[in-house]
């Protein structure tokens, strides 16, 4: 005999055999209005447990063919991410190295433009420094001709004190 209804194998194909014929019997007696055993009906309920538990194992078998499905599905769709992210991850080094390629030209640049400041600051420096000498002398010299001018000044001014007191001694 075979566990309530459970059927395994080719014993439990048999057994499933067996029972739908004597479920068969059972039910031709009900359509002949014959009197049924206690042993008729529970053959009737053993064989709709075994109907109902073989509509459940089917529904059980296309679950797991759905759940499958959805497995490889979801298989592919992480193949796919990890494809995505794996080209995300090159296009991100990409663009980090363009940017170390792009902040070390800057610096550079920097540098460049560091170095000509100090050489322009220096030039101007020494042009500034060259002016102011020559500015300097410059004044020392307006300074001295017009030291000169006052002398020549002076000079005339004495001269023409001197002629008019010469034409003053001349009138008289």
């Amino acid at each position: 005999m075979w566990p309530w209804g459970v059927c395994y194998g080719l014993h439990g194909a048999v057994a499933q055999e067996d029972l739908r014929t004597a479920v068969d019997k059972v039910v031709e007696k009900l359509r002949e209005g014959k009197k049924l055993t206690t042993k008729d009906i529970s053959l009737l309920y053993l064989g709709t447990i075994v109907n109902e538990l073989g509509g459940i194992r089917g529904e059980i078998a296309r679950l797991e063919q759905r759940m499958e499905e959805m497995n490889k599905r979801i298989d592919e769709t992480n193949k796919r991410i990890d494809t995505t992210n794996q080209r995300i991850d090159a296009v991100a080094e990409i663009f980090s190295m363009r940017i170390d390629a792009l902040s070390q030209r800057i610096e550079d640049t920097n540098k460049r433009i560091d170095a000509l400041a100090d050489s322009l600051n220096k030039r101007i420096d020494t042009v500034a420094e060259s002016l102011s000498r020559r500015i300097d002398e410059t004044n020392r010299r307006i300074d001295a001709l017009s030291a000169r001018i006052d002398d020549v000044q002076k000079t005339l001014l004495e001269i023409q004190r001197l002629l008019m007191e010469l034409l003053k001694t001349m009138q008289t």
